[in-house]
């Protein structure tokens, strides 16, 4: 099993070095450095609207737009580890509710933030879009929470 950074003992190893894809998400080392502005309740947010992964039955690449946001506590997760991590799901075999709600798990597992969520918005296989939602809880007060703006699909028209 590959060491994992914890909250309390970030060590970013991608960070100004070349890294090459993991193979597998599981092979993946996501890196956090310390929140900048600790106490302070804020939204971070990633897209990634290009992500893929296969289907488990027909082996056919799957495409999504993801959408996560979190408020941090102790640490922040860094942005090419993120990528890298992402990436590996190039070649993974997963449904779409497996891969979505996974990666979302996965940052909160390990970065430990107050809130996070994730949307997958999966592009049509077959003829049938699914969208997919994961959120660790319910959000704090007060912090301001944008709509993640991903129109449904529409096809043409």
């Amino acid at each position: 099993m590959t060491d994992m950074p914890t909250p309390l003992q970030p060590s970013p190893i991608h960070l100004g070095q070349t890294s090459a894809l993991p193979a597998r998400p599981e092979d993946a080392v996501l890196d956090y450095v310390p929140n900048p502005r600790p106490g302070k309740p804020y939204l971070v947010r990633f897209t990634a609207p290009e992500f893929t992964s296969l289907c488990p039955v027909t082996g056919q690449p799957d495409f999504a737009h993801l959408v996560i946001d979190y408020a941090p506590a102790a640490t922040i997760v860094e942005s090419k580890s993120l990528k890298l991590f992402l990436g590996a799901f190039r070649n993974h075999a997963a449904f779409h509710e497996d891969c979505t709600v996974g990666i979302g798990e996965r940052l909160f597992a390990e970065m430990n933030p107050i809130w996070l969520r994730i949307g997958g918005y999966w592009y049509p296989r077959g003829g049938i879009p699914i969208d997919v939602f994961w959120q660790s809880g319910e959000p704090p007060a007060g912090l301001w929470l944008p709509p993640q703006d991903v129109p449904g699909y529409r096809g043409r028209g």
